[in-house]
């Protein structure tokens, strides 16, 4: 397996510009995510990895060896794609074997090769069928065989989720996972579903408009954004956020005054900032009734989501949720008031809207 470096890669289609100037190191058996929503450029980043796409500039490393103009053949990867491209006129065996037959291998490792890579994703009893007598899941299972039976360097996964149903894509997402580590194999996966990335990867990689903004592990880009939109795209429901004005140790959201965080007075001190955003997680925030410290506001909506439910408290006009108790009773206009876990509050700049810890970076 193999360690993957990124060296300032730029991809231009005509005047569009995909990606800008991006540099990732992928180190050696690890599952990394490329997390962003469509047309971010995670998909480009992904196949210029594979030597489908060759960068515009920039040079890619696998283990120190310059690859750039390597063609995909000969890089060792295993590519599995959203539609899982398998060949209907050719049977389960033949569609697995079918990099090994490029590459001329003997019939008899052929066999023991697929038969052992059928085993490990439960489909060995599907060899002499045809793609069009599989279900979703099946077909899946068969397109990471297909990528996985050559033995790749580097395994490297285009939303290979999403055309299956929700209890069928958490089945697959486990079985993935579970493969990746007993291989030890490099893993690059591309998704726009942060639950996907958030459960399956080591690092996380969140791109926007071809950049990417933050780096780390899923509790680092969950709990400690870089920029608003990272916690923003984090998250069901996503992160709130509320404007604030800091008038000396306090914040004064909306009327509402609650302590500057500890973790933040000296920040907020050095940098002599005034107006920020301040996010909080909805699980990091409880809704009492009536009046105490924290946010003022009165219950929009709630939605029972079994054991429990999500609160949508307006705040002078500005919409926050925040999970509460199954068994707690709310009325529509009733007043309330969001207390938040201080630790866990983050504050972004207003006009950067990067993390006021990460100012510096």
């Amino acid at each position: 397996m193999v360690r993957v470096t990124l060296d300032s890669i730029t991809k231009r289609f005509g005047d569009f510009e995909a990606l800008k100037r991006v540099s990732l190191e992928i180190s050696d058996k690890e599952f990394m995510a490329l997390l962003g929503p469509s047309g971010s450029g995670k998909s480009t980043l992904l196949y210029t990895i594979a030597g489908i796409y060759r960068p515009t500039s920039g040079r890619i490393y696998f283990d120190g060896r310059d690859v750039t103009d390597v063609p995909p053949k000969d890089r060792n990867v295993g590519l599995v794609f959203q539609n899982w491209a398998l060949y209907p006129h050719m049977k389960v065996f033949d569609n697995i074997a079918f990099p090994l037959e490029l590459r001329k291998a003997p019939k008899d490792e052929i066999a023991r090769k697929v038969r052992e890579v059928a085993e490990m994703l439960r489909i060995e009893n599907l060899l002499d069928r045809y793609p069009w007598q599989l279900s979703g899941g099946q077909q899946q299972r068969v397109a990471i065989a297909r990528a996985l039976v050559k033995e790749p360097d580097v395994l490297l996964l285009d939303e290979p989720l999403s055309n299956l149903d929700a209890l069928l894509r958490l089945e697959v997402r486990a079985e993935l996972k579970r493969l990746q580590k007993e291989l030890g194999i490099t893993a690059v996966y591309v998704t726009h579903d942060q639950a996907e990335a958030l459960a399956m990867a080591d690092r996380i990689a969140v791109i926007k408009e071809g950049v990417i903004l933050q780096v780390g592990t899923p509790d680092d880009v969950y709990y400690r954004p870089k920029y608003r939109f990272v916690g923003g795209f984090l998250g069901s429901p996503p992160m709130n956020f509320v404007e604030a004005e800091i008038e000396g140790p306090y914040l004064n959201v909306y009327g509402s005054v609650i302590p500057v965080p500890a973790q933040y007075r000296e920040t907020v001190e050095r940098l002599g900032v005034t107006e920020v955003i301040l996010g909080f997680r909805p699980h990091d925030a409880e809704v009492v009734k009536g009046k105490a410290e924290g946010l003022a506001g009165t219950v929009y909506s709630f939605e029972p989501l079994g054991r429990e439910q999500i609160v949508t408290v307006s705040v002078n006009g500005a919409f926050v949720k925040v999970f509460a108790p199954e068994g707690e009773h709310f009325s529509f206009g009733e007043p309330v008031t969001v207390k938040l876990r201080e630790d866990r509050i983050v504050l972004f700049d207003k006009k950067s809207e990067k993390a006021l810890e990460f100012l510096g970076d």
